[in-house]
């Protein structure tokens, strides 16, 4: 117990820099993050190379289920316009995001979360962020349904009833269990299918 204690005073005395859009837009201005992927959360810059087989499959097998469903208004790893409250430092961007309609504006600005039906983040080692951080400021941008699929668990969890900013239902499927969309109930997939 002293041993997390320890680690985790040792851990508030990091100095960290917060960074904004605008510190990443000159960054990216100078060429200092070239060939990077990276997503801006809460003023730190969050890599995201490197993802694994499990994810890139997972990935790629609800893409083309979406695809299936919604055509052009599928978004792949694309950022997405955080809540008034959260844009100075952060600039999420999710695996996959159905849009609820496809709107020549998209070419001048981002899409905002209420402008969404769906929000999947595939999680892997990224699991506890995208449960807790990235899940509230899904929320707080507006996005009425948002789906995180455990690969460690096995499991689909599914975020919905969006009130004042906060899902007020979280459901945990087993890869035996069937989910649909709120905006699209008819149409249902097993969660066995979306895993590895």
């Amino acid at each position: 117990m002293p041993a997390a204690v320890q680690s985790s005073a040792a851990e508030s005395d990091v100095r960290r820099i917060r960074f904004s859009r605008n510190d990443v837009e000159r960054m990216l201005d100078a060429g200092l993050l070239n060939d990077r992927r990276f997503e801006l959360i809460e003023g730190e810059l969050i890599d995201k190379m490197g993802q694994n087989p499990p994810h890139i499959y997972v990935l790629r097998v609800i893409q083309a289920w979406l695809a299936s469903l919604f055509g052009e208004r599928l978004q792949v790893q694309s950022a997405l316009e955080a809540a008034h409250s959260d844009r100075e430092f952060s600039l999420p961007e999710p695996d996959l995001c159905v849009l609820a309609e496809s709107k020549p504006e998209y070419r001048q600005r981002l899409v905002r979360g209420d402008e969404t039906l769906l929000v999947v983040e595939v999680a892997d080692t990224s699991l506890r962020q995208d449960t807790t951080v990235k899940r509230d400021l899904y929320a707080r941008a507006g996005v009425p349904e948002y789906w995180v699929v455990s690969i460690p668990n096995r499991e689909l969890i599914v975020y919905r009833n969006l009130n004042s900013g906060r899902y007020r239902e979280v459901l945990k499927l087993s890869e035996d269990a069937a989910v649909s969309m709120v905006s699209r109930p008819e149409i249902s997939v097993q969660v066995a299918l979306l895993l590895p």
